[in-house]
């Protein structure tokens, strides 16, 4: 399917028991789950600095999901926010003026796990629960392939970056990053 740095996938659908439940929910409905592929990885290499380092994945190829989430009027308004490994969330900035909160924070490791029914470190934009918003940022949506989390830590996922756009729910944000 796709080789990326020394990382060669196989079909996603066909290997379902390498990703989350909630991804395997969400890929089993998704027209274009047939354009994902999924590579086993060590679960210790998978933050996106060892997958540079060891898998020889550019930086600019990889996205990160980071989950933050803010306050209003006694609302909690949370958001799973994607951007390229090269870049970091503008979280203080425009991602606080998106969810409309006057203080923005990333949501305690514990409840992302919990609430995402992901691993830490694995988290993906592939079935993201439907109460939290998906920004991604407009650069993600460009690149030719990307790798991203799947749910767990022992695998990653690549795919063509323009699906990412075509997530449920997924909103493009231009600088939701620098």
């Amino acid at each position: 399917m796709y080789t990326l740095g020394s990382l060669t996938t196989e079909p996603v659908l066909d290997h379902l028991d390498l990703v989350g439940a909630p991804v395997a929910d969400l890929l089993k409905r998704w027209e274009h789950a047939g354009e994902v592929g999924v590579v086993a990885i060590d679960p210790a290499l998978s933050e996106t600095s060892a997958t540079v380092d060891v898998y020889g994945v550019p930086w600019e190829r990889g996205a990160n999901c980071v989950v933050v989430m803010g306050r209003r009027e006694g609302q909690e308004r949370t958001a799973a926010c994607v951007v390229r490994g090269d870049t970091k969330a503008d979280v203080n900035n425009k991602v606080k003026r998106i969810l409309d909160v006057r203080k923005c924070s990333f949501l305690d490791h514990e409840r992302a796990v919990a609430e995402s029914g992901m691993e830490y470190g694995g988290i993906t934009p592939i079935g993201v629960p439907d109460g939290w918003r998906l920004l991604l940022d407009a650069r993600v949506p460009e690149v030719e392939t990307v790798l991203i989390g799947s749910g767990i830590r022992g695998s990653k996922l690549i795919l063509p970056g323009r699906l990412l756009a075509e997530l449920p729910g997924a909103e493009v944000v231009e600088d939701l990053a620098f």
